[in-house]
């Protein structure tokens, strides 16, 4: 887990047209909210704060107005639609050895069994609890020789050490599917009525 710092500096001004005049600065307003205190209104450096959103469930060290330093991790980000750059972000303040709640993406290795199969992504991230500085970015699982019918349940994905689920372990992650299921199930369904007549 890569630990990215960065400069902050509160800010008093709200609305629309201040966040406008933060973003021209090439700066992104943002709140820092968690642990039961108010919630703390910032304005952070564009380009270095959107180098870090690269990295899933990046742990951010601010420094805040040069007094404070407090350890972050993104829980919400607002993107202009259409040109990308970053509009808002809602950061959840954390402390070394606490536990949270994050997703984490799940990749897959191997191939399918030989013939016409899909792997359906049921979950693209996967929801667990880890020690806020020991979040991994993601977790790797084997789809080598699946074929229709088989799945991948949340209790299958190898974690690591000191990651629990936070979902239930019978949730189905993956699963395989027949390319053509849904076409032969249509067929059938017409020859049935044809032969009813």
């Amino acid at each position: 887990m890569s630990e990215v710092k960065l400069t902050a500096e509160t800010r008093s001004e709200f609305g629309k047209g201040a966040a406008r005049r933060i973003r021209r600065d090439n700066k992104v307003p943002g709140v820092l909210y968690g642990h039961g205190s108010d919630p703390l209104h910032l304005t952070l450096p564009g380009h270095d704060l959107l180098l870090a959103l690269r990295t899933p469930n990046v742990l951010i060290s601010l420094d805040i107005d040069g007094k404070t330093n407090e350890l972050a991790i993104p829980k919400s980000v607002q993107r202009d639609p259409i040109k990308g750059f970053l509009e808002h972000v809602d950061l959840q303040l954390v402390k070394r050895g606490e536990q949270v709640n994050v997703e984490i993406y799940v990749h897959t290795e191997g191939d399918l069994a030989p013939g016409a199969f899909l792997l359906e992504h049921v979950l693209n991230a996967l929801p667990v609890e880890a020690e806020a500085t020991h979040i991994p970015e993601s977790v790797t699982v084997s789809i080598e020789g699946l074929s229709a019918g088989d799945s991948i349940l949340a209790k299958d994905i190898p974690l690591p050490k000191g990651t629990k689920l936070a979902v239930e372990e019978d949730t189905v992650v993956l699963q395989v599917l027949a390319a053509q299921a849904e076409e032969s199930a249509g067929e059938s369904a017409e020859g049935d009525e044809s032969a009813e007549a």
